[in-house]
């Protein structure tokens, strides 16, 4: 059961990296470092270095959350830790 549970965990927090690592590109890079290069590209009229500034990394983020969300309940299934 020990091992179950390592292996439970290890790939939880895999998940955890990579979606963060998604958030943080989109929301940093995305948003603030690449903001310039990106706003030569225009979407519906708007820059679209603005736009992930404003609303690309709140979509992202609420994405996400949906993602994880899915994805656990998947491991929790897996693992036979579910409620």
């Amino acid at each position: 059961m020990k091992g179950n549970l390592e292996e439970y965990w290890r790939r939880n927090v895999r998940l955890m990296v990579v979606l963060l690592s998604i958030w943080a590109l989109v929301s940093y890079v995305f948003g603030i470092l690449l903001v310039e290069q990106l706003n030569a590209v225009r979407i519906g009229g708007f820059p679209l270095g603005f736009w992930f500034a404003q609303q690309g990394s709140i979509f992202t983020f609420v994405i996400l959350i949906l993602v994880y969300v899915l994805r656990m309940r998947k491991l929790d299934r897996e693992f036979d830790v579910h409620e």
